[in-house]
């Protein structure tokens, strides 16, 4: 019998997030009672941060090669992260499928083993979501050996698009300032770069889109139509739902300056926006015969097959649930028919509506501020008086509203908003430097420059935060990530795959087990995997047994403490 240990026990630890809070209430002190503390510096950093800002496309580049270098020269001290959450094992089968240059994979014999969540068996063998997450990943896998990479320089590029953004927005020193709020908050720790999920795709679709919109009105050139296309189809293969409540506000708006306010001749208009039509017609086509190959038809949209399989709630709050489906495994069931189903009836009640609607804002709201970037929002009414974000406000309560009729939320549900959040965050921070009373000593502009600083100092705790004793807890999602998760079972396949020769592990769980922690996740080739996972069944798996004679056969309990690892009863 061998057991693996899952590291050292924990002690009663400060949390992270009150540290912030701390923080924050010294920020606003010291901009309250000293104000003028450091303004000669603060003025000569902004001098030379104005010089880059002007120089637009460098300030792009500089956002994203920042965040990039970044998080690789941290590498020894943030590690590159176990996957864990069902999602990330699903985008790492697409990720396999795709490196392996194929689009799908044929249904293995034992599939019903291997069942598990997020994956569809049948009519092929394939992740339930949209491609782009798995392409994503399988680039880094290609290009860099692992699939985190791709994720890593996915959030680098998510940087520099919203960036690119706020230039359209914004003046070129408060866009760069949004860049780089961008990558020490949301590209150096949090769950968008820190997993093999998130929204970094999604929020460089929705950086691209609406980005272009002040572009497309100012010169109607044919390649911000075509950033503006790329825009649709990356939210078209990572978030769609969430993508179009972005994008038909953005059509809307085209549609009517274009009948009403612009510029340039409708004979001139159409014709530049051919290229762009024509790349979504090929992205649509492209996309219509992935349908085809994964699920079976081009208008059977990802999610369609594994959510009419195995879930009974669905995913708005205005819809029927369906019939408990035939579940052949427990945790199956918990996962979808009493933890699932429980969130999606709350939600459906008056009071649970109102409480999740409370949850989703505070979700929101600590995720992309946190307490350090909450104090400029105090002028958010004035920012709703704001002519210059109009547009954006109107946008961004469309895709509120939109969200509200989910019966769950999560901070990447939101990404393709992402820049349009930091755009009127930066807007409240104008307006704040700008606030002073006759007489009085600017204290909005020094508190617009501590934030900031207090954003790096944060960083930098972050960084250290395990020597420092630090918690990072798991809940709330925020732009600090979480403590690291998938160890354990990290640990057991490093140790399946010191063992000579192939394995297969049948795992099985306690009664308590929580479905959330799941190990039951293969490659996308089965059989040439050095590691195999199956759930151990009723009937003494005597099928899986015969199916692969030659492998060593072990049981796996994930729920012993810590995870244990033995010879298969009967082998």
């Amino acid at each position: 019998m061998t057991t693996i240990a899952t590291g050292p026990v924990t002690t009663e630890r400060a949390s992270l997030l009150v540290v912030e809070a701390g923080f924050t209430l010294l920020v606003i002190a010291l901009a309250l009672f000293w104000p003028r503390l450091g303004a000669n510096q603060f003025a000569a950093i902004e001098r030379g941060l104005g010089r880059l800002a002007r120089r637009r496309a460098l300030s792009v580049a500089v956002t994203g090669v920042a965040a990039l270098c970044i998080r690789l020269l941290i590498l020894p001290l943030s590690p590159i992260p176990q996957p864990f959450v069902h999602d990330e094992f699903a985008n790492l089968l697409a990720a396999d499928t795709f490196a392996s240059a194929r689009i799908t994979n044929p249904t293995h014999a034992m599939w019903v083993y291997f069942e598990s969540f997020h994956i569809t068996h049948l009519p092929t063998y394939m992740s339930m979501y949209f491609p782009a997450a798995g392409l994503v990943l399988a680039a880094g896998k290609i290009l860099a050996g692992n699939p985190w990479f791709g994720i890593c320089f996915c959030a680098a590029l998510m940087c520099s698009a919203i960036c690119w953004m706020l230039q359209g927005w914004l003046p070129p020193g408060w866009a760069l300032l949004g860049g780089m709020l961008a990558v020490v908050r949301l590209a150096l720790f949090s769950y968008w770069t820190d997993s093999y999920y998130g929204g970094a795709v999604a929020a460089i679709g929705g950086a691209l889109v609406v980005g272009a919109l002040p572009r497309i009105r100012r010169r109607a050139r044919v390649r911000d139509g075509l950033w503006l296309a790329l825009g649709v189809a990356i939210l078209a293969n990572c978030r769609p739902y969430e993508g179009t409540l972005l994008c038909v506000p953005v059509g809307c708006a085209l549609l009517w300056w274009a009948a009403t306010k612009a510029k340039f001749p409708a004979v001139l208009l159409l014709r530049r926006a051919l290229l762009p039509v024509a790349l979504l017609l090929a992205v649509a086509a492209l996309d219509g015969y992935y349908n085809y190959r994964v699920f079976g038809s081009p208008f059977t949209l990802p999610y369609q097959v594994n959510r009419a399989t195995y879930a009974s709630a669905p995913v708005f709050i205005w819809q029927q649930p369906r019939p408990e489906p035939v579940y052949r495994y427990k945790e199956m069931r918990d996962f979808y028919s009493r933890a699932e189903l429980a969130l999606f009836l709350t939600a459906r009640t008056p009071a649970g509506f109102l409480r999740g609607s409370v949850k989703k804002a505070g979700i929101v709201v600590f995720f992309f501020c946190g307490f350090a970037l909450l104090p400029p929002l105090v002028l958010l009414p004035r920012v709703l008086r704001d002519r210059r974000l109009r547009f954006l406000l109107i946008a961004g309560t469309v895709t509120v509203a939109g969200l509200c009729a989910n019966a769950w939320l999560f901070p990447h549900y939101l990404a393709p908003f992402t820049a349009g959040i930091y755009a009127i965050l930066l807007q409240a921070m104008r307006h704040l430097r700008a606030r002073r009373r006759s007489g009085a000593e600017n204290r909005g502009l020094a508190l617009v420059r501590a934030i900031p600083v207090a954003c790096l100092m944060l960083a930098g705790l972050r960084l250290f935060a395990a020597p420092l004793n630090l918690a990072i807890p798991r809940w709330p999602a925020m732009w600090y990530g979480t403590e690291p998760l998938g160890i354990p079972r990290a640990r057991v396949l490093a140790a399946l795959e010191a063992i000579p020769g192939r394995q297969l592990a049948i795992v099985r769980y306690s009664p308590r087990h929580e479905p959330f922690d799941d190990w039951v996740y293969n490659a996308a080739d089965i059989d040439k995997s050095a590691v195999v996972w199956a759930r151990e069944t009723a009937d003494h798996d005597a099928a899986l047994l015969q199916y692969f004679p030659t492998r060593n056969v072990w049981l796996v309990e994930p729920d012993s403490d810590p995870p244990m690892i033995s010879p298969y009863p009967g082998q």
